[in-house]
């Protein structure tokens, strides 16, 4: 024994999006650190969106080069081709979300004052600002990159907590309704800190179970290891309270409803679209590449998750009078839908393949539909703020036919409405659904969409035909930002909707990939 040990290899090329991100985020805390506190928010803007850019445009690259057929790091990151669609969904959204989050008015001044006290006045008469909000938002962004590229439980752990910890502390950092917005702070930790300790207690179970936490090798100790079971079985179910927890499917997503209620807005629609994405890549890459195997052990479970889920957020969203609080339940049920697409596996490589493409086709539409009506949100506001009650948009068709007319918009989207992104969603999903024998999820499905298109016209309704209250919210010239974010919001949504096939084709290229190892 010569007593040496082989130094690890890092494929920083392959890592590069991913460790851009993480290194414009401890850029972003030295700024705080060194910078002045006026120089700091026309510092941190430009360095947020150029680490977004130059990540997405290094994700194209590599992709036109060839997409990787085996995982970096010693196999502990998969950077394939679902990885990589992920990946740069996520950097769009977040690109765009930034652009919400730069205007002014969404975030506190000072989030240690008590809320109504002095000092939280002296900091809004001060003009001050929590400009660490950007560092946050890029770690975050690097740990919903990270989460759903990992091929190892530890790693995976570590990106959930990467991704989860900065989301804890932004939800708490509204400027209006202060309380709440820390209620749903507290409540987002405390049921997020629960959730972890089930996923990685439940990692520690597989680990009994197989001896490794690469999912490439837990899934080739299925049923090679005798007297076992209990372990295996116990680690994979907490493992999916974890997962499932993230996703906000029921009956784990309590949080949800407070959670986007209090948070800003910009946050809310980053966590919409971002951690949506991200925690359904994890979960697909655990149950699928570790889990594969015992797919007709979780496949009833999540048989009666996806249906609970559809039909949950689809209910509990019709009595909702708080807009937030109802695309909150909107995206509840959509997550429904989507574990349709998780259950339609099967043995053929085609039908697992067209499934994935299926839902990554959906998590483009969603996510970029969801931004946009967040954006939307942003815009109306009344004296207290963001008109966040039903009743305060009553007649806004009236007041401004064309925001209401954009925000009708992405609710039949949505609604999965032909000629709008979330029918095509809908369809590639439920088609992969039928193939894969699913069918009686399918109709349950489509009896969730009906009952969803409810909701999503009565706000339609109440809006272009109601009379406005004389004491009506407003509708805010949007900065250029704002407008950028809505307008590539709804041409998203208009192209997926009628040119659906080259994003498609897209998915199911990157789709081929994740059953190469």
């Amino acid at each position: 024994m010569n007593g040496t040990i082989p130094a690890p290899t890092i494929e920083y090329g392959m890592l590069a999006p991913m460790l851009v991100v993480f290194g414009a985020a401890i850029l972003g805390v030295l700024v705080e650190a060194f910078a002045p506190r006026y120089l700091r928010s026309a510092i941190h803007l430009p360095i947020t969106l150029l680490s977004l850019l130059i990540s997405f445009v290094l994700i194209v690259w590599q992709w036109v080069e060839g997409v990787p057929t085996k995982a970096a790091a010693m196999g502990a990151i998969a950077v394939d081709g679902p990885a990589m669609f992920i990946w740069g969904t996520i950097l769009v959204l977040a690109f765009v979300s930034v652009l919400l989050i730069k205007d002014e008015g969404h975030f506190v001044g000072a989030a240690a004052a008590v809320p109504g006290s002095v000092e939280e006045e002296q900091a809004l008469y001060e003009g001050a600002a929590h400009t660490e909000v950007y560092p946050l938002v890029l770690f975050a962004v690097g740990g919903m990159m990270l989460f759903p590229a990992a091929n190892d439980l530890l790693i995976a752990f570590v990106g959930l907590e990467v991704m989860s910890l900065p989301l804890y502390l932004l939800c708490g950092l509204a400027r209006r309704r202060r309380l709440l917005s820390q209620e749903a702070a507290m409540k987002y930790f405390l049921l997020g800190a629960f959730s972890s300790a089930f996923f990685l207690y439940g990692t520690a179970m597989i680990y009994g179970y197989a001896n490794s936490l690469d999912l490439a090798k837990i899934g080739a100790t299925l049923g090679a290891v005798g007297g076992q079971d209990m372990l295996l079985y116990i680690g994979g179910a907490m493992i999916g309270v974890g997962l499932l927890f993230k996703i906000g499917a029921a009956p784990f997503q309590a949080w949800k409803p407070d959670v986007y209620q209090g948070a800003p807005t910009p946050i809310t629609a980053l966590m919409a679209s971002g951690t949506l994405i991200a925690a359904f890549g994890a979960l697909l890459r655990v149950f699928w590449v570790a889990l594969g195997g015992l797919d007709w052990n979780w496949r009833p479970v999540f048989y009666g998750v996806a249906i609970l889920t559809m039909l949950g957020g689809a209910i509990f969203a019709i009595t909702q009078t708080d807009i937030k609080r109802m695309l909150a339940y909107s995206s509840i049920a959509h997550g429904g839908f989507l574990l349709i697409g998780v259950i339609a596996t099967g043995s053929a490589p085609a039908q697992n393949t067209s499934a994935l493409s299926g839902i990554l086709f959906y998590l483009v539409a969603y996510g970029f539909t969801t931004v946009g009506a967040f954006a939307v949100v942003t815009m109306v506001r009344d004296a207290g703020g963001e008109a966040w009650h039903l009743s305060r948009w009553a007649g806004l068709g009236k007041r401004s036919p064309l925001l209401a007319g954009v925000f009708a918009f992405f609710l039949l989207a949505f609604a999965g409405i032909p000629l709008t992104s979330g029918f095509f969603g809908k369809y590639a999903v439920f088609q992969a659904a039928v193939t894969g024998g699913a069918l009686p999820l399918v109709i349950v499905g489509a009896v969730a969409s009906a009952v969803a298109a409810f909701f999503y016209v009565r706000v339609i309704v109440l809006m272009f035909f109601s009379d406005p209250a004389a004491d009506g919210p407003s509708v805010v010239l949007p900065s250029r930002g704002t407008a950028a974010v809505v307008g590539l919001a709804a041409l998203a949504t208009v192209v997926l909707g009628v040119f659906p096939q080259p994003v498609l084709d897209l998915a199911h290229s990157a789709a081929q990939s994740l059953f190469v190892r």
